[in-house]
């Protein structure tokens, strides 16, 4: 097999290992940018209402689930490969 022949064999795994890794990388900086945003809102929340900060604390855990639950979906399909 020559040199050029290895290299496209070996490029999709090499392409699945860096999509992979985007991938992760991706979904965790907006799941981080999500729960950064939530977390300060929620802050800015409480300071503007300091009663109704046990239902907003309970919202924004929440929230904070849902956008944390994005970057795992992202860990499985990189670890998947796709």
């Amino acid at each position: 097999m020559t040199l050029a022949a290895e290299a496209a064999a070996a490029a999709p795994a090499a392409a699945a290992g860096i999509s992979g890794s985007l991938t992760l990388g991706l979904a965790g900086a907006g799941a981080a940018i999500g729960i950064g945003l939530i977390g300060g809102k929620a802050v800015e929340a409480v300071g503007r209402n300091p009663g109704a900060a046990g239902s907003i604390q309970t919202l924004a855990i929440i929230g904070m689930a849902l956008a944390e639950a994005v970057a795992i979906y992202a860990l499985i399909i990189a670890f998947q490969g796709r």
